[in-house]
């Protein structure tokens, strides 16, 4: 092997594993997002369904997601943080959705300690809202995507 193709090699190897620490580093969460609870007036009004993907990039929450079948056009979506998951909480950051009844869910939040605590425990969540829902169409718990035994995710 000439020096070259040694450095080539070393050059190779050392790009592999900075690669697979990166990978290491962000964590991923997934939420399905489905209807807020209803009682039987809200039947008329609120239905729906879709998912979140979150990565951890360090302190940054990235959300990806997508929804469809709202009865009416989604007017805002946020990520709020709950004392303990399956109850509402407070909003914490404003996230970008489409102005339809179908579309996407898109934010980068940049998290403080209390948040990334209650992402870990699986207390933050995304929840959508609709015109003819003000108060809550669609919500989703972020909860961790556990990896695979040979790295990656399932």
């Amino acid at each position: 092997m000439t020096l070259t193709s040694t450095r080539v090699a070393l050059v190779a190897v050392m790009l592999l594993l900075t690669a697979s620490v990166s990978a290491a580093q962000e964590t991923t969460y997934q939420a399905r997002l489905a209807v807020v609870p209803l009682d039987v007036a809200m039947q008329s009004t609120i239905a729906g369904a879709g998912d979140v993907r979150g990565t951890l990039e360090g302190r940054t929450l990235v959300l990806n997601g997508q929804f469809s079948g709202l009865r009416s056009s989604a007017t805002v979506a946020r990520l709020h943080v709950s004392a303990v998951r399956g109850m509402r909480g407070t909003a914490v950051a404003d996230l970008t959705v489409s102005p339809a009844i179908e579309g996407t869910v898109t934010g980068r939040v940049e998290l403080t300690p209390p948040q990334l605590t209650a992402l870990s425990e699986g207390r933050l969540y995304v929840q959508l809202h609709s015109e003819k829902a003000p108060d809550g169409n669609l919500w989703g718990w972020l909860l961790l995507v556990p990896a695979r035994a040979g790295g990656g995710e399932r």
